[in-house]
């Protein structure tokens, strides 16, 4: 058994279609792909990215047009697609789509199991966003802590934190800045301890200078100068069953790299 889960922030998915993602997006053979940065609104997407490598997508779009915005793609039909953590200030900006698959019978073991993808905010434009960012964090954790206690699953994304050292190049010029502060490192320590979540990228690989971001400035991606934000979490019984990871450096979609995880389950 093998299941493929691949998440990639896209900043913008036509931006992203001009530059190669289709072609790629079939080429990978994922099982479940999470997208964040749609930027995009349904008459966008519908007739063009509704399905994508025989992938049927869900979505969750902001409000403003041209900004935020998560997809799912999944190979299996989920029981029940949830869009939002239930707080408007965030469910406007489109950050979060759930899908879940629910079966008594089930073959993987996990009869109440959901994939996510969700695009956390970022803080680096302005005081005002890295509150909201705070806030944001504030209202995903006891989110999170509810859904675990209810049921296995995987959280994919662009979380927008470099956790520890390893996970960013430049780290001592980095911790004054958003993604890499001591409060959101903290909180991410939190999530993994008291939460009781997996980072399953590291779980499987503890090397430096695995990184899934750069910046657009100066020679960052020819030089690695990047960062590790995008993320798989998971619950411990989904977490024990990844068995290979890579990030997808040889085509560039946008200035983030896919993430691709293989778990030993089917759905």
């Amino acid at each position: 058994m093998s299941f493929r889960l691949v998440t990639v922030n896209l900043n913008g998915i036509r931006s992203a279609a001009d530059k190669g993602f289709m072609p790629w997006a079939e080429s990978i053979r994922a099982d479940c792909m999470g997208v964040q940065e749609v930027r995009a609104q349904a008459d966008h997407i519908e007739g063009r990215f509704d399905t994508v490598a025989g992938l049927k997508g869900h979505f969750h779009f902001a409000q403003k047009k041209g900004y935020s915005g998560v997809g799912l793609y999944t190979r299996h039909e989920p029981s029940d697609v949830i869009t939002g953590i239930g707080n408007r200030e965030f469910d406007d900006e489109g950050r979060w789509v759930e899908a879940r698959f629910d079966s008594p019978l089930a073959r993987n073991g996990f009869p109440k199991l959901s994939l996510i993808s969700c695009y956390f905010p970022s803080g680096s434009s302005s005081e005002e966003r890295q509150a909201a960012k705070f806030r944001f964090l504030a209202k995903i954790y006891p989110h999170l802590r509810k859904l675990k206690a209810d049921r296995e699953f995987i959280l994919v994304g662009d979380v927008n934190i470099a956790h520890h050292e390893i996970d960013l190049k430049n780290w001592k010029g980095n911790l004054k800045n958003s993604g890499f502060l001591p409060e959101e490192r903290a909180w991410m320590t939190r999530l993994l301890n008291a939460g009781g979540l997996v980072d399953v990228f590291r779980r499987l690989n503890q090397q430096p200078d695995q990184y899934t971001w750069w910046s657009n400035r100066g020679q960052a991606r020819a030089k690695n100068v990047g960062w590790r934000i995008d993320y798989h979490l998971a619950t411990p019984g989904l977490a024990a069953l990844a068995r290979r990871e890579s990030i997808y450096t040889e085509q560039k979609f946008s200035d983030h790299a896919p993430l691709i995880i293989d778990y030993d389950f089917d759905l």
